[in-house]
C-alpha cells in the first residue's frame, strides 16, 4: 500500500507538471498534486508513523485501505474540476472525503488514547492536521452550497489544506525523520514540537482567515514563518550545516522547509496585493511539496520495501534514490522561482527533478535484492 502510493504520488506529480504544460485548468492541476498525490500520500504515512508514536500495533482491516478511499474523493474532485465527469462528482467526492477523514481521525485519537505511556507529541501535530482537512472539506461545501461565501470559502480551504493539513503533517514528521536521516539523535524534537505547535495552529487560522480580514496576513505570516525558521536555525544548531547538506535527504528535506518559509514570506506580498495568489499556489507544489515528498520517500520507500532489520538491499535502495537529492532540490528550487517570476521554462525544471527521482524510482524498486 505504502509502496503503490509513493508510486502515484509521483504520477499524479508528473500529471499536474503535464496538465499544466497543456493549459487545463490551474485548479485541476493543483488537485491532481495534492488531492490524487499528497493527500493520500499523507494519510498513509501517518498510518505508519501514528503506531509508532504510540507505541502500538499497526493500523489493520478498513483503516489501512482509507488512503485509498482519499485517492477515490481525490480523482472524483480532479474528473470534475476538469471537466472530464460531471459537476456532482465533486459533492460525492467532498461526502468521501469528510467520512474518510472523520474515521481516521478518530482512529489516531483511540491510538493516543491506548498508547503505552504518553504519545509522543507528534501525535498531537497529525491531530491538528487531520482537523484542519475537515474544517476545509467543511468550508468548501459552505461555498458550494451559499454561492456568495463561495470566494472567501475558497481562499480558506485552500490554507487550511496547504498549510494547515499539509503544513503541520510535514513539519510534524520532519521533526522526526531529519534526525533519522542523518542518523543522529536529536534530543531536542520532542521539546520543539510541544512549543510550536500552538504558534503553528495560531498562524494556520490567522491565514485562513485573512481572506476575509486582510490584516490577519501579518501575524499569520509572522507566526508560521517563525515556526519555519525556528525549525531551520534547530537543525543547523545540532547537526551543522555541512551535514545537512551533505546527504541528498538531509539536503531535500531542508530546501522544503526553506521553501516554506519563502513561501510563507511571498503569501504575506500576496496578501498586500503585491503579487497574485495564482503564482503562490505553484511556489508551494514547486518549492515545497517537491523537495518534500521526494526526500522522504528516499528515506521511507526503502524500509517499506524492506521492512525489519537494516539489510544490504535497504541501504542500497535508499543510496539509490538519494544519490541525485541534491541536484532534484536544485531544480526544484530553480523552477519554483523562475515560475513564480513568470516563466513556463520553471514547468520543465520541475519535470526534469521529478524524471530524475522517477528514474531512480522505477530502477531502484525493479531491482533484484
Amino acid at each position: 500500500m505504502l509502496i503503490y502510493l509513493g508510486c502515484c504520488a509521483v504520477l499524479a506529480f508528473a500529471t499536474a507538471i503535464l496538465l499544466a504544460l497543456q493549459g487545463a485548468s490551474p485548479v485541476a492541476a493543483a488537485h491532481a498534486a495534492f488531492a490524487v498525490g499528497a493527500m493520500p500520500l499523507v494519510f498513509a504515512a501517518m498510518g505508519h508513523f501514528v503506531p509508532v508514536l504510540t507505541r502500538s500495533s499497526g493500523a489493520t482491516g478498513a483503516v489501512r485501505r482509507l488512503p485509498l478511499a482519499m485517492q477515490a474523493a481525490g480523482l472524483l474532485a480532479l474528473g470534475a474540476l476538469g471537466g472530464w465527469l460531471p459537476g456532482w462528482a465533486l459533492h460525492g467526492a467532498l461526502t468521501i472525503g469528510l467520512v474518510t477523514t472523520g474515521v481516521f481521525l478518530a482512529w489516531v485519537l483511540g491510538k493516543g488514547r491506548k498508547a503505552l505511556g504518553r504519545p509522543h507529541p507528534g501525535l498531537a501535530w497529525y491531530v491538528a492536521a487531520l482537523s484542519c482537512l475537515m474544517l476545509a472539506l467543511l468550508v468548501i461545501g459552505l461555498g458550494l452550497l451559499w454561492p456568495p461565501a463561495y470566494r472567501l470559502a475558497r481562499l480558506a480551504h485552500l490554507h487550511l489544506n496547504t498549510l494547515g493539513f499539509i503544513g503541520l503533517s510535514a513539519i510534524g514528521t520532519l521533526h522526526v525523520l531529519m534526525p533519522t536521516a542523518l542518523g543522529r539523535p536529536d534530543p531536542l524534537v520532542a521539546q520543539r514540537l510541544q512549543q510550536q505547535l500552538p504558534w503553528m495552529l495560531a498562524g494556520v487560522g490567522a491565514a485562513a482567515l485573512a481572506g476575509g480580514l486582510p490584516w490577519l496576513g501579518l501575524p499569520a505570516a509572522v507566526l508560521l514563518g517563525g515556526v519555519a525558521a525556528a525549525t531551520l536555525v534547530a537543525w543547523v544548531r545540532t547537526h551543522g550545516l555541512g551535514r545537512l547538506l551533505g546527504d541528498g535527504v538531509a539536503t531535500s528535506l531542508l530546501v522544503a522547509t526553506t521553501g516554506l518559509l519563502g513561501l510563507i514570506l511571498v503569501g504575506l506580498a500576496q496578501g498586500v496585493g503585491a503579487m497574485p495568489g495564482r503564482p503562490a499556489v505553484a511556489g508551494f507544489f514547486a518549492l515545497f511539496l517537491l523537495p518534500l515528498v521526494t526526500g522522504a520517500l528516499s528515506q521511507l520507500l526503502p524500509v517499506w520495501r524492506f521492512p525489519g532489520p537494516l539489510t544490504p538491499a535497504r541501504t542500497q535502495l535508499r543510496e539509490r534514490l538519494a544519490r541525485h537529492g541534491r541536484l532534484r532540490a536544485g531544480l526544484f528550487l530553480a523552477g519554483g522561482v523562475v515560475l513564480m517570476a513568470g516563466s513556463g521554462f520553471g514547468v520543465g525544471l520541475l519535470a526534469a527533478g521529478v524524471l530524475l527521482f522517477a528514474a531512480a524510482l522505477g530502477g531502484g524498486l525493479m531491482r533484484r535484492p
